[in-house]
């Protein structure tokens, strides 16, 4: 296909000629220094190179800083969720956003206590090795003393039905790697994450007493990565660490080599039932379009250890920044931008099932997440079918070539703005250079410093860019 960036001209001036004259408009144009002015024949690349050059001396990495420090282990039903909750609603004021306002959502609370250890012990029963573990996501405690049992390690949930009666009484050591071979790591966690979310349920389907997963992760490092995990209905609850892939290792090879590892976990965590906490939500307001929406966001939640930068600090600066930016350019959009920053994205889904469920009145054209890290953007899936309005964008979208960030490619959108295509929404996420990823996600890596500030700039400069399209496209 041969994209052609005049398609974006016809459909973004509309709303850019409109700032032209305007007291605002000249304010706001007055703040862009040498640039020059708006006139009725910019095109999308020049308006791209615009977003580009506010965003690299932008807010993007101070802001993602302040949500941070602010709140670094924001986990649904903390302290520290609230306050985070309270930093967006007055980062949104600030904007200038109108309606700002926090919708309260009932999450679940899961209380991760002082002790999370694995010890490995020697054939008299003594202490030998302490492991580097952290107690999954919504896991259940040992006893006090801890809980003893021999390994069984296994790399699918085929392997553990094959060796059923080998389990029973054990400790299922879950060891399948993220497949190192897929170029998309995304799609390598995808292979290796049901052993963590449903892993402690098979285990104990087949009689096992608990389970130690092996971290989501291709490093091999000392860093455990905790997540979210599920229990199966009916079937007892047994507690489930994640063990550092460095551990894994160690332990992988002393099975091979045909030793018998005996280990002890001890963990005082458990789920707490409820608590109530809330999505932050702002709107840009449009203009002849108004009544039909664009949401932009990311997940303000994150777990409890790190500071949850990448994940998802970074979508939530994304979509901040992004409105922003269009600000300061002055762009008016058509359609009404808003912003929604959702909680509980991590142990639940809570806050995008919420706000799916609070708006289904609501005409939603469009939603666009982010929630594959700060890393360099490349572009954008969709859920918008072959047709002539992914053609129009795709179109639009070369506006961002220059820069390596106009791919349009066919895909979903993202956990929390998912429920908002049954309301017939097009879906957009934003796609990163996510090699690292999973370097960081969910593990004490997972802070500001890891973040580069061009790289989570450009980020908001490709997702501002794709709202100025979605907000005038017909």
């Amino acid at each position: 296909m041969t994209r052609c960036v005049a398609t974006t001209a016809c459909s973004i001036l509309l709303s850019l000629s409109a700032c032209v004259g305007s007291p605002e408009g000249d304010a706001d144009l007055a703040a862009l220094e040498s640039t020059p002015a708006l006139v009725a024949d910019i095109g999308g690349e020049a308006l791209a190179e615009r977003l580009v050059d506010r965003a690299l001396v932008g807010e993007s990495h101070a802001l993602l800083r302040s949500l941070c420090e602010t709140a670094p282990g924001r986990l649904a039903g903390t302290p520290e969720l609230e306050r985070a909750v309270q930093w967006g609603v007055e980062r949104m004021r600030a904007m200038g956003l109108a309606r700002v306002r926090a919708e309260e959502v009932e999450v679940p609370v899961w209380e991760r206590g002082q002790v999370g250890r694995a010890i490995r012990l020697d054939a008299a029963g003594a202490e030998a090795e302490e492991l580097d573990v952290l107690a999954l996501g919504g896991s259940v405690g040992t006893p006090a003393e801890g809980l003893v049992g021999d390994l069984l390690m296994v790399r699918s949930f085929e392997e553990l039905e094959a060796r059923s009666e080998e389990a029973r009484g054990r400790i299922v050591f879950f060891n399948r790697p993220m497949p190192r071979v897929l170029r998309n790591t995304f799609m390598a966690y995808g292979q290796a994450v049901p052993q963590r979310v449903s892993g402690a349920s098979e285990a104990a389907r087949h009689g096992a007493v608990g389970v130690l997963v092996r971290s989501m992760t291709t490093r091999i490092d000392d860093l455990p990565h905790t997540g979210s995990m599920v229990y199966v209905d009916g079937l007892p609850r047994i507690p489930a660490l994640a063990i550092s892939t460095r551990d894994a290792e160690a332990l992988s090879a002393r099975l091979d080599a045909g030793a018998e590892v005996r280990v002890r976990l001890i963990a005082d965590c458990r789920p707490a039932g409820t608590a109530v906490s809330a999505n932050v939500v702002g709107d840009l307001p449009g203009s002849d379009l108004a009544d039909e929406l664009v949401v932009v966001g990311g997940h303000l939640d994150a777990w409890d250890v790190g500071a949850g930068a990448h994940d998802d600090g970074a979508g939530c600066v994304h979509a901040l920044e992004a409105v922003r930016l269009l600000q300061e350019v002055g762009f008016r959009p058509r359609r009404t931008l808003r912003v929604v920053l959702f909680t509980n994205e991590e142990s639940g889904l809570r806050g995008g099932r919420a706000y799916a469920a609070a708006h289904a009145d609501e005409r939603h054209f469009a939603a666009v997440e982010s929630d594959r890290g700060g890393f360099v953007p490349k572009g954008f899936t969709t859920t918008v079918g072959a047709g002539a309005l992914f053609d129009t964008l795709d179109a639009a979208l070369a506006g961002l070539d220059r820069e390596g960030m106009g791919a349009l490619l066919p895909g979903g959108g993202g956990a929390d703005i998912g429920p908002l295509r049954e309301h017939g929404a097009h879906l957009f996420g934003l796609v990163t250079l996510a090699h690292r990823y999973f370097d960081y996600h969910h593990s004490e890596a997972d802070v500001p410093g890891a973040v580069n500030e061009r790289e989570l700039a450009l980020g908001s400069a490709a997702v501002a860019y794709l709202l100025a399209v979605l907000a005038d496209v017909e």
